[in-house]
């Protein structure tokens, strides 16, 4: 018998208007615990200080909101746009995309960086074992909502997706992201940042670690139905935007240190 996806409530309460959700609270339990790692990493550098690290995470925030939901828009949700002006604003019709957030995060650390008198490589380096654990529980952010489920699967812990085109059980894709992504990824990354590594190092294992992970995944994640696949008939749009980070992720792990 295939599990049921227990279809929880997307709110923890309401007051009038105000909607406290539980994908919000994932944003801001991962702000809170990436804050408190960042604290520990400063600690033990000489090129940090812990009122940076605040700094940093108002930065990143930003990034982190805007590109997610810009990057959706164009990346997944261009036809929803052309039928709807105010579409971009409507974030309970689609939610947020990492390549767009990992995107406004990447200019957010631009800015930070010139800002600081630092450079992209050495902040990219300070913040990759953190991202993991927003990565985490975004994921289960996405479980908790009964979205972003997997194609359909015979295994045992297959699942029922109420929001699903059909009642038949599929891949909980997304706590499989939870795992890789976010645990397995934050272990590989912090013991590898545990050592000094040449600039851009960590930023690349980030990169190609979550680029070999995302792409593994989409073999079991059900495509966005508005997009389908877009290539050689079973590629993703997932898969398709993995493949900069790869590139970027293993020329930064190669390159000679500078």
């Amino acid at each position: 018998m295939a599990l049921v996806h227990p279809q929880i409530s997307r709110d923890i309460f309401s007051l009038g208007p105000f909607h406290a959700t539980w994908y919000g609270m994932t944003y801001v339990a991962a702000f809170l615990l990436g804050y408190w790692l960042g604290l520990r990493r400063a600690r033990r550098s000489e090129n940090w200080k812990g009122e940076e690290v605040g700094d940093l995470l108002t930065y990143l925030m930003l990034g982190v909101i805007l590109g997610g939901r810009i990057g959706y828009v164009l990346f997944y949700g261009m036809s929803f746009w052309a039928e709807d002006w105010l579409y971009p604003l409507k974030i309970n019709r689609g939610g947020m995309s990492f390549h767009g957030g990992l995107i406004g995060v990447t200019l957010a650390c631009m800015v930070f960086a010139r800002k600081k008198s630092k450079t992209t490589l050495e902040i990219g380096d300070f913040i990759a074992p953190l991202v993991p654990i927003g990565l985490f529980f975004g994921r289960i952010g996405n479980f908790i909502n009964g979205e972003l489920w997997g194609r359909v699967t015979e295994l045992p812990w297959g699942m029922i997706f109420a929001h699903a085109p059909d009642a038949r059980p599929r891949h909980p894709s997304m706590l499989y992201e939870a795992l890789l992504e976010g645990i397995v990824l934050f272990i590989l990354l912090w013991r590898y940042a545990a050592t000094e590594r040449p600039r851009g190092r960590v930023t690349g294992m980030f990169l190609a670690g979550y680029g070999i992970f995302r792409f593994l995944v989409e073999f079991v994640r059900a495509p966005d139905a508005q997009i389908g696949f877009i290539g050689l008939g079973w590629l993703t749009m997932g898969q398709l935007l993995c493949v900069p980070m790869l590139l970027i992720g293993a020329w930064l792990l190669v390159r000679k240190p500078s």
